[in-house]
């Protein structure tokens, strides 16, 4: 509400380029959250996905031999 007090001596063509310029920054900063927690998830993420591809597979290996280096 004290956006609408702001914007009462504006004309309706400022409050219009004003609600696409704050359309703008909601998306810039969605889009800057959603890309942070995508790296997140990738981090912590793809060795558990990896493993649980591995587990999957035909023949099935026992966790231990998903996990040894040989």
């Amino acid at each position: 509400m004290a956006s609408d007090a702001a914007e009462k001596g504006k004309s309706p063509a400022d409050a219009a380029g004003s609600a696409a310029a704050n359309a703008a920054r909601l998306a810039r900063e969605w889009s800057t959250w959603a890309m942070k927690n995508a790296k997140v998830v990738a981090h912590y993420g793809f060795i558990p996905l990896v493993v649980l591809v591995g587990m999957r597979s035909e023949p099935r290996p026992s966790l231990a031999q998903l996990l040894s280096p040989v």
